[in-house]
């Protein structure tokens, strides 16, 4: 019924961000003609904003069958600062779980070499809510990002509280990279493989590998499919299988 739910608003957020498009092809019309500059222009030295919306189901050995919704908000500043909010919300077999995110991204240098060069930091809450599971990560880290492949390294300060007790605190080294073999101006395809993304921070050994695809519809209108596989620890070069997940999902930028 939750999953049939977000089936049902996800379908919303797509015809409301249909709407916006038309709007803001409205804009670019007017501006044309010199009408609507007004419009056409961010405030406060705002350079650009997203609105993303994702829908995704997942298996693990863990939680067994879950669905969840997820929403994401971004807005960057004179080219230099980005920041980033999400909440996700999953019912699963054994709990409902509640996460959320926050994330601040500085991009201080220009030129080739040096402009994918980014520091952020991100606060991550997960909450297991029937189970009374807090868990609270600061995760800053360091990023090389390019449109064809790029690192992000660092380390995850992470307090844990179980059924009321008091918190549990550990650090853990946190990394991501990814590679994109197909890179178009409509389409990407690329591997990427990890510990932490928006809304986790795991532990160092849990790994996880995920398949994702970017359809660019136009300029402002993104389509993306992501496969990922996960595992609960690794012995050598053995790892112990522990699920998989599909997320899918929009994202419209001005």
């Amino acid at each position: 019924m939750i999953f049939r739910s977000g089936f049902i608003s996800f379908i919303v957020i797509l015809f409301s961000l249909q709407s916006l498009f038309a709007l803001e092809t409205d804009t670019e019309a007017r501006a044309e003609t010199g009408e609507g500059e007004a419009a056409a222009s961010f405030p406060l030295g705002i350079t650009a904003i997203e609105l993303e919306a994702y829908l995704g189901a997942e298996y693990n050995r863990g939680n067994f069958n879950n669905g969840s919704v997820m929403l994401i908000a971004g807005i960057e500043f004179i080219d230099l600062v980005f920041l980033r909010c999400g909440l996700s919300y999953t019912q699963s077999t054994l709990s409902t779980n509640l996460d959320s995110f926050f994330n601040a991204k500085v991009s201080p240098f220009s030129g080739r070499y040096l402009s994918p060069l980014n520091f952020s930091v991100s606060y991550i809450y997960n909450g297991m809510l029937d189970l009374d599971v807090h868990m609270h990560s600061v995760l800053p880290f360091i990023s090389y990002e390019t449109s064809r492949a790029g690192v992000s390294i660092g380390c995850s300060f992470r307090f844990t509280s179980f059924f009321g007790e008091e918190p549990e605190f550990e650090t853990v080294l946190s990394f991501y990279g990814y590679f994109n073999f197909i890179t178009t101006e409509t389409f990407m395809l690329g591997l990427g493989a990890g510990t932490f993304n928006n809304f986790n921070a795991r532990n160092m050994a849990a790994i996880w590998l995920n398949i994702n695809a970017k359809f660019l519809l136009n300029r402002n209108f993104s389509i993306y499919n992501e496969i990922e596989i996960m595992q609960s620890g690794m012995d050598g070069l053995s790892a112990t299988f522990y699920g998989f997940a599909w997320r899918g999902g929009v994202k419209y930028s001005w």
